[in-house]
């Protein structure tokens, strides 16, 4: 028995076939949207584990530099050299589409291309150290940007991943069992009918043959009596 009522007529199941056609093929599509977006989870993961070692190798080295500068200058002098940047960036976000998914992507410029921009100080009295410890935030700059992009993709994919995979379960073991359910159901409620139909015409179809032979036997029983 299926677990919802349903109507036992031909439209019905014809109706409940059409559906379960468009619940199964809607599902190969989700299965292999779910594929393809663990294949594209997969590589993102790879690239933040590269980045993220990266960024932690460039922050390890900067702040090493700048640990040792702070040692060999004065915190004033510290202080007033890095007091008033040269430099500026502005971060430009877009966003494009992976697996139907939009993921941010962000880009940035400088105000100045000239390299040299990044130091906003003289070198007359600051220590090679510190103009490591620029140096370095500068390279791995780019990479945490980048950092933060794949880790925000992670967790969109991963978001999506979730809901499809939800999806998914749902049709392969609620939807499309049930409509599997209910056109068995539906069909075997047809063929026991045309079953019975059947029964009552052959039974109709006896009885008239039964009327016709006594009927025949009358009317011989009536031409004998007359022509006696």
């Amino acid at each position: 028995m299926p677990k919802n009522a349903v109507t036992p007529t031909r439209m019905v199941l014809n109706q409940l076939k059409g559906r379960l056609k468009t619940a199964t093929r809607g599902h190969k599509l989700l299965k292999d949207k779910r594929d393809e977006l663990m294949r594209q989870f997969m590589d993102v993961v790879r690239r933040n584990k590269e980045l993220r070692q990266r960024v932690e190798d460039g922050l390890t080295e900067a702040f090493g530099a700048l640990t040792v500068a702070s040692a060999v200058m004065s915190p004033e002098m510290l202080n007033q050299a890095l007091m008033y940047p040269r430099q500026s960036v502005e971060l430009n976000m877009a966003f494009k589409s992976v697996m139907s998914v939009s993921v941010p992507h962000y880009d940035f410029t400088t105000k100045n291309a000239d390299p040299g921009e990044i130091y906003p100080y003289g070198f007359t009295q600051t220590s090679g150290e510190l103009d490591l410890a620029m140096q370095s935030l500068s390279r791995v700059f780019g990479d945490m940007l980048e950092l933060a992009q794949v880790e925000k993709t992670m967790q969109l994919l991963a978001e999506e991943i979730e809901k499809t995979r939800r999806r998914v379960n749902a049709l392969e073991y609620v939807m499309i069992p049930e409509m599997e359910e209910n056109i068995k159901y539906i069909s075997m409620k047809l063929s026991e009918n045309e079953n019975a139909t059947k029964v009552r015409l052959m039974k109709v179809k006896d009885m008239v043959l039964k009327q016709a032979i006594e009927q025949r036997r009358a009317d011989s029983g009536r031409t004998t009596e007359a022509l006696g």
